[in-house]
């Protein structure tokens, strides 16, 4: 089974763990539940999972020379995600999904500035096209814009410089101590705010708390893992088959409309990505 096939399927784990953490979001937040609460039980349920594991090896996993990167990373990453969480009770789900399914576009902006990764002609063409799209999905100056969509598009940008660091730890240390940072640090970036918002789980919360703190867990050990097998740029573009399914879902649970501006904004931004995945010509 060649290296692209085995990222493909991490990244079918990844795609159904983003799924379920959409709606335990929505369903968590609608219960009057803080983000800074959701950001907490989810960290703190992933060291519970990653600890035994790190103390079974011995603390090995625990071991890093590159600390300074784990916080940037992880310090990036919870302010898009609590972004991301925070837009979900704001706007329409598949809106937020498909716009944030620009991150491939920021991706490959960050992979070039940090990475070494070329701008070609096709990844130029990639990050015209995703603008393009989100505009169509927006229209501005034909439909209000809510502010809503602004910190969406920080939570791409976000995520897409954290999936390059986590490329780029990805050469020197292992997915178990990727993901096992993630959760300390962040944990401990919540824990102040967690408690000042805390409001206490009710019995109808807790299948949905341990359905968040489990999906967050594994879905960023699939794409680390995913990493380790991929180019950055390729991996993200996979996560396009969350766009139709969270439009779907959002449908049939909360009666969102399947606007064709979406479908057509997510298109481009798909023909961009797709774009992403094109070898560059050998030729001279």
């Amino acid at each position: 089974m060649s290296n692209q096939v085995r990222a493909t399927l991490w990244m079918g784990g990844w795609l159904v763990a983003l799924l379920c953490m959409a709606i335990t979001g929505r369903e968590l937040i609608s219960a009057n539940m803080s983000v800074f609460q959701i950001m907490l039980i989810r960290a703190g349920i992933g060291l519970l999972v990653t600890l035994p594991i790190v103390l079974a090896r011995g603390g090995t996993p625990a071991h890093t020379n590159r600390m300074s990167l784990h916080i940037v990373r992880n310090f990036i990453h919870f302010t898009a995600q609590y972004s991301w969480f925070l837009a979900i009770s704001l706007i329409p789900l598949a809106q937020v999904v498909t716009i944030e399914f620009t991150m491939p576009i920021w991706t490959a902006i960050f992979a070039a500035l940090f990475l070494g990764e070329r701008i070609t002609t096709n990844r130029f063409l990639a990050i015209t096209l995703g603008f393009i799209g989100v505009l169509v999905i927006l229209r501005p100056g034909a439909v209000d814009v809510h502010w809503a969509v602004f910190i969406v598009l920080y939570a791409a940008a976000g995520f897409g410089a954290s999936v390059t660091m986590t490329k780029e730890l990805s050469r020197t240390d292992s997915a178990l101590t990727v993901v096992f940072y993630m959760f300390a640090v962040q944990f401990v970036i919540a824990i102040g705010p967690a408690l000042y918002y805390w409001v206490s789980i009710t019995a109808e919360m807790w299948p949905w708390v341990i359905l968040l703190g489990a999906a967050g867990g594994v879905s960023h050990f699939f794409l680390t893992k995913a990493m380790h097998l991929a180019d950055a740029s390729f991996v993200v573009t996979l996560d396009f088959l969350r766009v139709p399914a969270t439009a779907v879902l959002a449908w049939l649970l909360y009666s969102e409309p399947l606007e064709v501006w979406l479908f057509a904004g997510a298109i481009l931004i798909l023909a961009g990505n797709l774009l992403n995945l094109r070898k560059p010509s050998k030729s001279r």
